[in-house]
């Protein structure tokens, strides 16, 4: 009799432990990084995109690398990791897909945008348009055209209006769009040109003045999934999710336009 007691003991024992492991193995579910190579004109809008997709996909941590299209599509190019690409720029995005790293199965148009003129909150240059910058301007603030999506809008836009040669040589060029507003909001430059989205986000600057239609190239932000990410079903998540109404609000909440 003892000894069928103790078998029984044992038995049972066994049993629980054994649901106890199928339990915590049913419960359990693998969390997976993807990261995603943004604009840096899209920090504020993506960091609460962010939050919003998390709760709903608690088996997705988002991380981002934010920067100028230029240098981010650098990157891909040179095998940084990366699952998403969400560019300022259609020629930085393009390019990746005729070189295979992104399918256009996997890639769309998603939002717009506007570049403006802004200045230091407190300024009294009396600047009122992009045509008095050569008169009322000492330093002016854009990104880099050649990775900077913004800057490269910036200067078709002065070249288009005729002010470009004017103020060439009062340009202070930056890394990417935040830095410019950076330095108008600390006055280390009379005026800056940046994305609306931008500005809207500012209490230390003034919008003067937004570009006028034609002057440059159309501003569009296309998002893809990089064909090489390790994680392409969660990548694929959260590029359907980009394309949803919850994150298409927060972007117009922004200042994006809806294309």
């Amino acid at each position: 009799m003892k000894k069928l007691f103790i078998l029984f003991v044992f038995l049972f024992c066994l049993a629980g432990c054994s649901s106890s492991g199928q339990e915590t193995e049913g419960n359990s579910q693998e969390v997976v990084e993807i990261t995603v190579s943004a604009a840096a004109s899209l920090t504020d809008a993506l960091n609460e995109i962010k939050t919003q997709f998390e709760n709903e996909h608690q088996n997705i941590k988002v991380t981002f690398n934010f920067g100028s299209s230029g240098t981010l599509q650098q990157q891909i190019l040179q095998g940084a990791p990366a699952d998403i690409f969400f560019s300022a720029a259609e020629d930085k995005f393009d390019e990746l897909i005729k070189k295979g790293f992104i399918d256009e199965g996997n890639a769309v148009d998603l939002v717009g945008n506007k570049i403006v003129l802004v200045t230091p909150k407190d300024s009294q240059k009396g600047i009122e348009s992009f045509s008095n910058l050569k008169e009322k301007a000492d330093k002016i603030s854009i990104g880099i055209p050649e990775t900077v999506p913004a800057g490269k809008y910036a200067k078709e836009m002065l070249e288009a209006i005729g002010e470009w040669d004017s103020v060439e040589n009062k340009i202070v060029y930056s890394k990417d769009v935040r830095q410019v507003l950076t330095y108008v909001e600390t006055g280390n430059v009379d005026a800056g040109i940046v994305y609306n989205t931008d500005a809207l986000i500012s209490s230390k600057v003034n919008v003067i003045a937004t570009a006028e239609a034609g002057t440059h190239t159309p501003i569009i932000y296309p998002i893809g999934v990089i064909n090489e990410s390790k994680n392409v079903e969660e990548a694929k998540v959260f590029f359907t999710y980009m394309k949803s109404e919850n994150a298409l609000a927060i972007l117009e909440k922004y200042g994006f336009s809806n294309l």
